[in-house]
């Protein structure tokens, strides 16, 4: 038998929308928690609309149940203020000050649920001349200076084609999640907190040595291509065969054996290349080196040459790549989620893994509104309240 996950029997009630805030709660629900998906009657998400079948929402509210309310109508704050009793933490991502206008301010949600903790996610916190401007993925990782570090030196900032930003800041919700659950645990009558994460805070954090550098080296790192600066030799280049790879050899045991696995023992020794300082200074003859040998190279030998003498190295992967790798396939990374319209559909398994087994593949999201009647119901309403609030548009 499989024990729980860690965060079975914590209640988290998601109002959010788009891909941040309700990607913190989904690993929460990937790690056991009871997480309640909660929508708009009309389920206007904008993440159903990013494909035609809406697989991204999909796979990215696995594991949760579907509730649909309007909070702005009398009645529908009533049933949310009711509805609030049983939960340990509310996630939403609105403007700041949105709930509030509703009626949902954090007095009168603490007055209905003195344990209720809030996280409210949004582009740059609950402060600042900045609160109240929308935000997006490419918004956060332009400010945090993120795409700064992305592109060829000499050429404009990229974005990579994926909202690398709303992971980032759902990662850490969900972080501050499993966080309020151990104080919990700890102090069973502590009350809620009111949390304020910034997901252009959220990547300032991951970027956590760029601030340092500028003000004692006077550094302001820019883009290099794929190439890193502060370690090498590490890059991407290309075989005979067009095969692209990465390959890290940072580590002056490391380079020792990428040398040998190049047949080039004199570089190991050469005084340009002999520690990761001088390695740095002089990236560009090093690349240059390196780029040459690979390319003479079919990526298989070159492959088989690098993997003996312990190099790391890794072919630059597409999806087909990786849903075919023995080795994810091996460890079931790839997990088929049940479907209720498409049979099953192909997700990333739970990260991390609490135990030797992996828990059962959760269902994809929920349709809207689809567990109204089982979460409503214990609250008191009948069948006929149900069909009076769909009526009116409530639920």
């Amino acid at each position: 038998m499989t024990r729980a996950g860690p965060l079975t029997g914590l209640r988290v009630l998601d109002m959010a929308t788009v891909v941040a805030a309700p990607f913190g709660a989904t690993l929460c629900a990937d790690a056991g928690a009871q997480v309640v998906k909660l929508e708009l009657p009309e389920g206007n998400d904008a993440l159903r609309g990013l494909a035609p079948t809406a697989l991204y929402w999909k796979v990215l509210n696995r594991g949760k149940k579907g509730i649909s309310l309007d909070v702005r109508q009398p009645a529908g704050r009533e049933l949310f203020l009711k509805l609030i009793a049983d939960f340990d933490v509310l996630v939403e991502n609105f403007r700041p000050g949105t709930l509030d206008k509703w009626g949902l301010d954090w007095d009168t949600l603490q007055r209905h649920n003195p344990r209720l903790s809030v996280l409210r996610l949004t582009g740059f916190g609950q402060t600042g001349p900045y609160a109240g401007r929308p935000g997006f993925a490419r918004i956060f990782e332009a400010m945090s200076g993120l795409a700064n570090l992305t592109g060829e030196s000499g050429g404009g900032p990229l974005h990579i084609n994926f909202p690398l930003g709303d992971s980032i800041a759902g990662l850490f919700a969900a972080f501050a999640i499993a966080s309020l659950a151990h104080e919990r645990a700890l102090c069973p009558e502590a009350p809620g907190r009111d949390v304020d994460l910034s997901a252009t805070e959220a990547l300032l954090r991951v970027l956590e040595p760029l601030a340092a550098e500028h003000e004692f080296e006077d550094v302001v790192r820019s883009r290099a291509g794929a190439r890193a600066t502060y370690t090498a030799p590490s890059n991407i280049y290309r075989t005979r065969d067009e095969q692209w790879f990465t390959l890290v050899g940072s580590s002056d045991a490391i380079f020792r054996r990428l040398c040998a696995a190049m047949e080039m023992p004199e570089l190991a020794t050469d005084a340009r290349f002999t520690n990761n300082p001088g390695r740095v200074r002089h990236l560009e003859a090093l690349d240059a080196i390196i780029a040459q040998w690979s390319a003479q190279r079919e990526f298989t030998d070159l492959g088989a040459c690098l993997e003996k003498n312990a190099v790391p190295f890794s072919k630059i992967y597409s999806i087909a790549d990786v849903i075919e790798d023995p080795h994810f396939v091996a460890r079931q990374a790839i997990v088929r989620l049940p479907d209720p319209e498409l049979g099953s559909v192909p997700a990333p398994a739970a990260v991390p893994r609490f135990g030797a087994v992996a828990a059962a593949a959760p269902r994809t999201g929920p349709s809207t509104g689809e567990h109204n009647a089982a979460i409503y119901g214990p609250l008191g309403l009948t069948a006929a309240d149900l069909a009076k609030l769909r009526a009116a548009r409530v639920i």
